[in-house]
């Protein structure tokens, strides 16, 4: 049986989080999203690991902007959206919907996310209930959509809800507390909402991540998971992209 895996959350920039991923019967460790080298070089240094591959979800550059200084330092895969290849540059090995990627024993498939970006994608670990989502799902929210439509990604988070509630869910940045403010003004009765909420400001004040979160939790409390159709997530995104809170 496989040893569980190591995920190591790395904070860069001002509010991503890029994801280091170890396993230890392989002794092999994947980058998720790394927005800036050094911090995931240091702290993959830091436990005696060697980055051997980056995993992209998307093109935007707080996301890869680090791949060539990893790339450089490692000789490490990049791996990343197939329709995305012209704008993420150095890919190594194009992915989609349906394709698998490993990691030692460990098996991530593909999922086409649409709505961010075009090409989005998402890995999913089933076997290790581990979910990289991106730009797509966050903590009591989701991406904004930049090159998709209400329709898109309203299909993913249905998608995302279909999945075990125990999946982790490590998604692209400390966003929780502010998309929790937006979540209070459309759903104020949710006393689960509430109560999270009252956790997340007590982690935010001491300075605590608030991620990953699971999928449960988010069906729970995350409006955008909870809409009943497109039109109800439509109307959500536009009212979260001009609050101000």
């Amino acid at each position: 049986m496989a040893s569980p895996l190591e995920i190591v959350r790395v904070p860069v920039l001002s509010d991503n989080y890029s994801w280091l991923v170890h396993d230890a019967d392989s002794g092999e460790t994947v980058v998720v999203d790394p927005g800036e080298a050094q911090p995931v070089l240091d702290a993959a240094a830091a436990r005696g690991w060697t980055i051997g591959a980056i995993w992209a979800t998307h093109w935007h550059p707080d996301h890869v902007g680090g791949n060539a200084g990893v790339v450089a330092a490692t000789g490490a895969n990049v791996i990343g959206p197939e329709a995305e290849r012209a704008r993420i540059g150095a890919l190594d090995s194009g992915v989609g919907e349906g394709d698998t990627v490993s990691l030692g024993a460990h098996i991530a498939t593909v999922m086409h996310v649409p709505g961010h970006t075009a090409g989005h994608v998402a890995f999913h670990l089933a076997d290790d209930h581990a979910l990289f989502t991106g730009d797509t799902l966050f903590a009591l929210g989701c991406g904004r959509l930049f090159e998709g439509t209400a329709e898109q990604m309203f299909d993913n988070l249905r998608r995302y809800a279909a999945l075990p509630g125990e999946t982790q869910v490590y998604c692209g940045h400390e966003y929780t507390q502010s998309n929790g403010r937006f979540a209070l003004t459309v759903d104020a009765d949710n006393q689960a909402l509430v109560e999270r909420m009252a956790a997340v400001d007590r982690m935010r004040a001491a300075g605590e991540p608030t991620v990953p979160t699971t999928i449960a939790e988010e069906k729970a409390t995350n409006p955008f998971m909870r809409a009943r159709d497109a039109g109800e997530f439509k109307r959500l995104r536009e009212g979260k992209d001009s609050f101000r809170g």
